[in-house]
């Protein structure tokens, strides 16, 4: 079919700052490292609303089994008024979608859409055209070639971001997003009525964590910032540009919360 920084606390990791809150909270770490170095992150742009989506949805299934890629399923919500308001729809995914085609300035926005790398789209029902777009992607300057890792600890996701491995990719904003696995739900009206599809790392939240100027930083995320109901992952990105005008993925990594 065609057609945000959190308010919460975000802040540096500073070993000094935090022993005494976990000594207070007499929290034993947990440390579950994330995914290293994955070749790419597959967003798809997708709608309960959509008949053509259901194939895209299932190769993002397929995707989220591979630890060399972070597939992504973004719902938006401008398919609401056909006749079934997307469940997990959230207007900041149609933002951004808008977003990636004016820097392409194609102006190409449709469902389902895949972006890689967070340049390159593909119709998300095209496994081989997604394929060719990592590729091709990987081959651009600085494209995920920042290390990022996260870890579980307690009630906080330490994030860190290593030192630029280029001279000329020294900036980028870093975002976590809190994910559900897997997310059956059942359609009753629309172009998809009378179907359960299952949707597959369905992102439920999206904080800015910060700023990164090319130097080794870390920073600490409170769960709490990022639980509620079916939530059981967390991404974190590097993306070069900003909200409004995003460019190349420079780095990721994925962790499982349970």
């Amino acid at each position: 079919m065609t057609a945000m920084t959190a308010p919460n606390v975000i802040s540096r990791w500073s070993g000094a700052l935090w022993s005494g809150a976990l000594g207070i909270c007499a929290i034993v770490a947990i440390i579950r490292p994330a995914h290293a170095d994955p070749r790419a992150v597959v967003e798809l742009f997708t709608s309960q609303g959509c008949s053509s989506c259901p194939p895209a949805d299932k190769i993002i299934g397929d995707l989220s089994s591979d630890p060399s890629i972070i597939a992504l399923s973004m719902p938006i919500d401008y398919w609401d008024y056909l006749g079934w308001k997307d469940t997990l729809a959230d207007s900041r995914f149609s933002a951004r979608q808008r977003a990636y085609s004016r820097m392409r300035g194609d102006r190409e926005v449709y469902t389902p859409q895949v972006v890689v790398n967070g340049s390159a789209h593909v119709i998300g029902s095209d496994r081989a055209g997604i394929e060719s777009a990592i590729g091709k992607t990987d081959k651009g300057a600085g494209v995920m070639s920042v290390p990022v890792t996260m870890s579980l600890s307690g009630k906080q996701i330490n994030v860190s971001v290593a030192a630029s491995k280029e001279p000329a990719v020294s900036h980028g904003e870093v975002w976590i997003c809190s994910v559900a696995k897997s997310v059956p739900i059942a359609i009753a009206k629309g172009e998809n009525r009378g179907q359960q599809i299952t949707y597959h790392n369905v992102v439920r939240n999206l904080l800015k964590v910060g700023d990164w100027t090319g130097r080794p930083e870390s920073w600490t995320v409170p769960l709490e910032n990022l639980t509620r109901d079916g939530v059981d992952g967390a991404v974190v990105y590097v993306q070069d540009g900003s909200r409004e005008k995003p460019g190349p993925m420079l780095g990721a990594a994925y962790t499982s919360l349970h």
